[in-house]
């Protein structure tokens, strides 16, 4: 009973102890946690870990115990998977048993808004600088156990733009030496693609390969639309690429150039492979497919001019039926196979389209509705074939993508040439169109 009595008095007198000291050290602790000799030892430590050069803080303010606050961090240049940082509203909670493990150790930092730069990078030696013989007995580096900015940018440059996830709530924790990149909500906006709505997506950057486990997303105007993504590409010596890539219920239109949009509407469904050996596109190789619901095309001038000429005013705008496709390439090779559009009633184009170094080829089976040849004299030469409620012809396809050609229009003109009379007939048909504008001002 005395030794257990000795044994409690002894805590006492130590939590007494303690108690005094931590009293004590307080205002001591405060004025160093504060103090510029402090803030330039974290900032060291912080770039270090973080891998910059150099990093700055604004004045560190005590604001509990284990809890330090800074307006602001920023660093640039950065060697690994961050390329630069800029947070605002910085606030931290040490952990002291982080001292036992060698570590400056910073639990729930927390930020109030910030931009982060990621890239990928080829791993390079890091330099070794001579360390003082007392180095044993401190901590080596500053470890982040988790950090919240709540909104932030996490961005990178793509085609020399820079584009990312702007307004998202984004965590970051370690990955050994590299970290793993959690966000969700925001906005994707991204050169050569529509501004998208983040749901959530994982990243992970190391030494060796950039992990995407998922990014889901969908168009601003239609959450019922989606895309999915996931794959990897290499950051080291293999620099390999393999992303899928799944989308259903896309608003065609806005994927498409301004001058196309009020005339071209749908919903889009496909998947995408990609496969190379580097990012460029001259060494990739992989599959998509495409289907669009819905697919309407509205008062295009082809479309208007193709009226004209037939005198079907129904040909001014399509509907079609069935709109679908496959694409394989192997670069400078592609091949557009399975195609299939169909308004019924009016037609129906099947075929296949190959494409190499801009040279194009291929062959269409284009079938058209009886009564909309009714303008074409004997539309049996041009379409020779009928089956399915349709004329069919082969159209063969030649020249480049910037100039391409086909062999039915000069097919169509050398029925009309052999019937002067229906020639005349669109002739004068143009006239009066043309006559029309021109007496309404058009």
């Amino acid at each position: 009973m005395r030794r257990k009595g000795w044994v409690v008095a002894a805590v006492v007198i130590l939590l007494i102890v303690g108690a005094i000291g931590i009293v004590w050290l307080n205002p001591q602790l405060t004025h160093y946690i504060e103090s510029d000799r402090f803030r330039a030892e974290l900032e060291k430590e912080t770039a270090k870990g973080l891998h910059f050069p150099a990093g700055h803080y604004a004045p560190i303010h005590r604001k509990s115990f284990l809890i330090a606050a800074s307006d602001r961090f920023q660093a640039y240049s950065g060697g690994k998977a961050l390329r630069a940082i800029d947070a605002h509203g910085i606030t931290a909670r040490f952990n002291p048993w982080g001292v036992f493990l060698r570590r400056w150790q910073l639990d729930d930092v927390h930020i109030d808004s910030g931009e982060v730069e990621i890239q990928t990078y080829t791993p390079s030696p890091e330099p070794s600088p001579a360390k003082p013989w007392f180095h044993v007995f401190l901590p080596r580096r500053v470890y982040l156990k988790q950090v919240e900015a709540n909104p932030a940018n996490v961005t990178w440059r793509f085609r020399g733009e820079k584009g990312g996830f702007f307004g998202t709530r984004l965590v970051i924790t370690p990955h050994g030496q590299d970290f793993n990149y959690q966000a969700s909500g925001g906005t994707l906006k991204m050169a050569l693609i529509p501004n998208l709505q983040l749901r959530d997506t994982h990243l992970l950057i190391t030494k060796k390969l950039l992990t995407l486990y998922n990014l889901d997303l969908h168009p601003g105007g239609d959450a019922t639309g989606s895309i999915h993504a996931e794959g990897t590409a290499g950051t080291g010596e293999d620099r390999s690429v393999n992303f899928n890539f799944n989308f259903e219920r896309l608003p065609v239109e806005e994927w498409l150039p301004k001058q196309w949009r009020e005339h071209v509407s749908g919903k889009a469904s496909g998947k995408i492979s990609w496969r190379a050996k580097n990012p460029k596109l001259e060494n990739s190789i992989g599959e998509a497919t495409l289907r669009v619901d819905g697919a309407r095309i509205i008062e295009l001038p082809f479309l208007e001019n193709v009226a004209k000429i037939t005198n079907e005013k129904a040909l001014k705008q399509l509907t079609l039926n069935d709109c679908s496709f496959a694409l394989a390439w192997n670069y400078p090779r592609a091949e557009i196979k399975n195609i299939a559009f169909e308004e019924r009633g009016k037609f129906r184009a099947e075929g296949t389209i190959q494409v190499e170094k801009k040279a194009l080829s291929g062959a269409i089976e284009l079938g058209v509705a009886r009564h909309l040849l009714d303008w074409l004299p004997k539309p049996e030469e041009v379409f020779p074939h009928q089956h399915d409620g349709y004329l069919w012809t082969t159209v063969h396809l030649s020249g480049t993508i910037d100039a391409p050609q086909q062999d039915l229009s000069p097919r169509i003109m050398e029925v009309l040439k052999e019937n002067p009379g229906a020639a005349l007939g669109l002739l004068l048909r143009q006239f009066g169109e043309w006559l029309k504008n021109e007496l309404s001002g058009e």
